[in-house]
């Protein structure tokens, strides 16, 4: 559920006929909902073997590569929207992987789970352990989350480096939904989608 309503945010974001850079693009589910819903052209970038032969099954255009490498082979504001679904947390250099996604597109989409979240807070607090959910279900040692940060933290990082958050929108789970949450996002809502430009 909490995908479905991540990726129908990221969709209605996206101008028709538009040209994308999804990066991270796993099996190429939210680049083909983008295509058949918005009419996109564009290319994916994935890092898994695995997930880029699923992707080219769908028949995307898609790429393996490394995006803590840069997006070198992609010319300056090459594309309309480059988008990080989920992905930051889990890059070497997020700082690095935003600036470069600020480059090569006009406007950048970027979402990530909050670790501002009340539910995180309360589990850390209480039982003195690193937070596990649904949403984070790894252990501490086998995490692919290796920068982990907050609403609050990524308002932060846009002021310092200059650039300019267009839209936001944050999603937490109510019963087995996930709906919008519109205030106290750092405390209440479990994840967290941007729309920034520089």
């Amino acid at each position: 559920m909490g995908r479905t309503l991540n990726y129908k945010q990221i969709t209605k974001l996206v101008e028709p006929n538009s040209r994308i850079l999804d990066l991270g693009s796993g099996d190429g589910y939210l680049f083909k909902k983008l295509v058949d819903e918005k009419n996109v052209k564009g290319v994916g970038v994935e890092i898994n073997q695995e997930e880029v032969i699923k992707a080219m099954e769908k028949g995307l255009p898609i790429i393996q590569g490394d995006i803590d490498e840069g997006l070198k082979q992609f010319p300056d504001k090459s594309f309309d929207y480059a988008i990080l679904n989920q992905t930051l947390q889990s890059t070497d250099k997020p700082d690095y992987v935003l600036e470069e996604m600020l480059r090569v597109s006009k406007k950048a989409i970027v979402s990530f789970p909050n670790f501002g979240y009340w539910r995180v807070r309360f589990y850390l607090f209480f039982k003195g352990k690193m937070p596990k959910s649904k949403a984070l279900p790894y252990e501490w040692y086998n995490t692919p989350n290796i920068h982990l940060n907050t609403i609050k933290d990524f308002f932060e990082f846009c002021k310092i480096h200059n650039i300019t958050i267009l839209e936001s929108i944050y999603l937490a789970k109510k019963r087995a939904r996930k709906r919008i949450i519109r205030a106290v996002a750092n405390l209440l809502s479990e994840e967290a989608i941007f729309v920034i430009t520089k």
